[in-house]
């Protein structure tokens, strides 16, 4: 190997070295940098799945309220009818033949 081909490969393994070297500082801190986005990102997304997990529960003690309004609505008419349905039974009584 000629000498100017050995000081071109020393002169670059040198240059590679000195970058390598120079850019370590900020590569370290890139990686910090992404590692907390990274962390705050999930926390922020641990914070709305908790928010959304708490509108979702809220909606469906909505619902449950709303089905027993229901269920209270088809009691009473129940109850009516019932009531209804006896008096038609006591006016068949008391006029057997329909006049």
């Amino acid at each position: 190997m000629s000498a100017e081909v050995l000081v071109a490969l020393i002169t670059a393994v040198g240059v590679i070295l000195a970058a390598v070297i120079a850019a370590f500082p900020a590569l370290r801190a890139l990686q910090r940098h992404t590692a907390g986005a990274v962390e705050e990102q999930g926390t922020a997304t641990r914070e709305h799945l908790a928010a959304l997990g708490r509108l979702l529960n809220t909606r469906i003690d909505d619902v449950r309220d709303d089905i027993d309004g229901v269920r209270e609505d088809v009691a009473r008419v129940r109850e009516w009818q019932a009531g209804h349905d006896a008096e038609h039974v006591l006016i068949g009584r008391q006029n057997p033949r329909g006049e």
